[in-house]
């Protein structure tokens, strides 16, 4: 019997192609929507938690100001020394690296060629601290970093402008006045969270960089790394007691530093992208219900244009909830064919937007099958009243129709 009945449901679907290719068109649309926001969200969410993992793990940040990260360069908080970072270094417990650091922007120069970069000064510590590795080549020694020798490592992007393909090590290239040896290139790291590029960086001695660029011993930053299984909170609580005690901020006065912890960074950037993703996925899920309501529409006019159809039916002794469920089937046919194309079209339009925007592709089983049984659902609920009404039909009025 149920057999028939899906039988009939698909005649009836059958005998109007085009409108059934159309509907199921539309709510596909729908689903595609959705499918595609949420997937595109996932993608960015993986892609900033990477861009932020390739900072470092347990990293910690020191930057004068209170508002933190680059846009602090013109915080008018002083400015720290190298004895800051020995302190850290001597005086907290559970650390992996500390890193002084300044950077100013400047144009280097090889052969015929020039490129303007961030040249930072630093010490060798900070390789370690911000998990970066050398492709080839090697960093600087702490012979080289105490004498302020004129060395550079450089990154993949300075690399390409300078050199093209070809290895840089041995190289030379002249930053502001003077001419300094090449002895390493960074691996690749890509681009960072807000789009900065990681990779176009010049990389020499601190005392270098103080001596031949910046003429002063400021240091804007400090890289502290947590050894893994420290407990990043009490690392940070033990370099911002010491940091006040070293500036002299007593009881009541704020911090003039700022302690960045790239973990709740992290989290609160994934937690926000999260939440656009959710945000869009809803928007994107009132087309679901317009296709939803399309549908209810469809089946009304089929109901309409079968009433004699259905009062035969009825009159040779077919039941209410027989004719119920040839409608019923009709519907949900209706909307999971349409969830499969949609579902069909999300791929692609996934694939081809992650690539548009560099995130990457991200396939979610979980959130298919959400999609597809929430498509299904609608066709129960928006096709359940055309249904009915025909179920409760008359008999006599059905064959009466014209």
């Amino acid at each position: 019997m149920l057999l028939n009945t899906i039988l009939l449901a698909l005649r009836g679907l059958a005998r109007t192609k085009l409108r059934s290719v159309l509907t199921m068109l539309g709510h596909g649309i729908g689903v595609t929507a959705v499918v595609t926001m949420v997937t595109l969200g996932n993608g960015t969410t993986q892609s900033v938690s990477a861009q932020i993992a390739s900072l470092g793990s347990n990293l910690l940040i020191v930057m004068p100001g209170q508002r933190g990260g680059p846009g602090s360069a013109g915080s008018s908080a002083p400015l720290f020394k190298v004895a800051d970072a020995r302190a850290i270094e001597d005086q907290v417990s559970g650390l992996r690296a500390v890193a002084p650091s300044a950077s100013q922007s400047t144009t280097v120069v090889a052969m015929a060629r020039n490129w303007t970069t961030s040249v930072t000064g630093t010490t060798s510590g900070y390789f370690t601290a911000a998990n970066w590795t050398i492709a080839s080549g090697r960093v600087f020694s702490e012979a080289e970093e105490r004498s302020g020798a004129a060395v550079c490592v450089i990154g993949e992007t300075v690399r390409n402008k300078l050199f093209g393909a070809a290895n840089p090590v041995g190289s030379v290239i002249r930053v502001k006045q003077f001419t300094c040896d090449v002895i390493g290139l960074l691996a690749s790291k890509g681009q960072a969270s807000m789009g900065r590029d990681q990779d176009d960086t010049v990389v020499i001695p601190l005392r270098t960089l103080q001596r031949r660029v910046t003429g002063n011993q400021n240091v804007s930053q400090l890289t502290v790394a947590a050894r893994d299984g420290a407990s990043t909170d009490r690392v940070k609580a033990s370099i911002e007691e010491l940091m006040r005690e070293r500036r002299r901020i007593t009881a009541g006065e704020n911090d003039d530093f700022n302690v960045l912890d790239t973990r709740e960074i992290a989290q609160t950037m994934t937690g926000t992208t999260r939440l656009l993703t959710m945000l869009l996925g809803a928007v994107a899920g009132v087309s679901l219900l317009v296709g939803g309501i399309g549908i209810m529409n469809i089946m009304l006019v089929s109901v309409t244009e079968r009433t004699r159809e259905i009062g035969t039916r009825l009159a040779i002794g077919a039941l209410e909830r027989e004719v119920l469920s040839q409608f019923l089937i009709e519907a949900v046919t209706l909307s999971s064919l349409g969830g499969v194309i949609g579902l069909a079209l999300a791929t692609i339009a996934s694939i081809v937007l992650s690539g548009a925007m560099m995130v990457p592709f991200v396939f979610d089983t979980r959130i298919n099958v959400i999609a597809f049984a929430f498509s299904a659902g609608l066709g129960v609920l928006f096709g359940y009243l055309p249904a009915r009404r025909a179920a409760q039909l008359d008999p006599i009025e059905a064959l009466r129709h014209e």
